[in-house]
């Protein structure tokens, strides 16, 4: 049994951990092949060291508390790390990785690039990325899964460090087939009686235009919902749907002649691309050199020369 002044173990925040994940204490001891006691001891242990309870037990299920919630988002870290550790004492060769999580627009138009340029100045980095929305990668950073991510929304989590890096900003497209395609100007009301090809929910570029709209007063008839920016552009395309997305993303098919961009006047669509990391993370030399290839990105200008159409209220 744990005593004051006891060295916490790793033994110990793994089945933490494990509990947590699974959220039965007999599922826990299944997965990590140890008795459902040994489990309980541990949990109680850890309960006794730090003077609290790090579950409540109601109608036989756990819910972990407050001190449960802080203790986790150490302990993952903690384990993390002396996983590495192990993994670079033990082995003769030991290879370096770097875990990169990346929403749907960064993934679409910057990932490729960052990782070809972090590979030519780490090339015997094993690198691992993941693309999905803003929420998930959020939960991946705090379970320890990811190292380091990119994303376009806000992240909620006081545990995660996020630096805006890239400047970006949404525009309002459309067919060039579409009536909105051949004038100078439109106004926000006339959006209501539209149809929108939007992103899936937890999306950050969702979660902006909703917000914006919403403060506006003004309803989103949405028609179709996908998690790719290519569905999003093709339904543009060929359905006469509109949608506001990263004016990143729209550069080929505004020079080929089949979508047309509408900039919203009040900047009300105006973000950053944000590198973002758990803040008991420790900073790795690969985690670093991807900032730095980040920032070379920060100005784009896709719109030079092209004829734009203004969104006004």
């Amino acid at each position: 049994m744990l005593k004051k002044g006891d060295v916490m173990t790793i033994r110990h925040l793994k089945i933490f951990i494990e509990v947590v994940d699974s959220g039965k204490m007999s599922t826990a001891a299944e997965n990590l092949y140890i008795s459902q006691p040994t489990v309980s001891q541990a949990i109680k242990e850890l309960e006794e060291h730090y003077g609290g309870l790090l579950f409540e037990r109601l109608s036989k299920k756990l819910y972990i508390t407050e001190m449960g919630e802080k203790l986790l988002s150490y302990a993952r870290n903690v384990v993390k790390m002396f996983d590495d550790m192990e993994e670079a004492m033990l082995q003769d060769a030991y290879l370096k990785r770097i875990r990169i999580g990346a929403t749907h627009t960064v993934g679409d138009c910057l990932l490729g690039d960052v990782i070809n340029a972090l590979r030519e100045i780490n090339p015997n980095t094993e690198i691992y990325s993941y693309v999905s929305n803003t929420k998930n990668i959020e939960e991946k950073l705090l379970r320890s899964e990811l190292d380091i991510g990119i994303v376009e929304g806000s992240v909620k989590s006081p545990d995660l460090i996020s630096i805006p890096e890239l400047n970006d900003f949404l525009v309002l497209i459309c067919s060039t087939k579409h009536p909105f395609a051949k004038r100078n100007m439109v106004k926000l009301e006339e959006l209501k009686s539209e149809s929108f090809a939007m992103r899936e929910e937890g999306s950050g570029t969702r979660e902006l235009f909703e917000r914006y709209m919403q403060e506006k007063g003004m309803p989103i008839r949405i028609a179709l919902e996908g998690n790719s920016s290519d569905a999003i552009k093709k339904s543009v395309i060929e359905n006469g749907f509109l949608a506001v997305i990263s004016v990143r993303l729209v550069e080929e098919e505004v020079k080929n002649g089949q979508i047309h961009v509408i900039t919203n006047e009040d900047k009300g669509w105006d973000r950053f691309f944000s590198v973002v990391y758990h803040k008991n993370k420790v900073m790795t030399e690969e985690m670093k050199n991807l900032i730095g290839i980040v920032d070379h990105y920060k100005n784009v200008d896709v719109l030079e020369g092209i004829s734009t159409g203004r969104l006004i209220k």
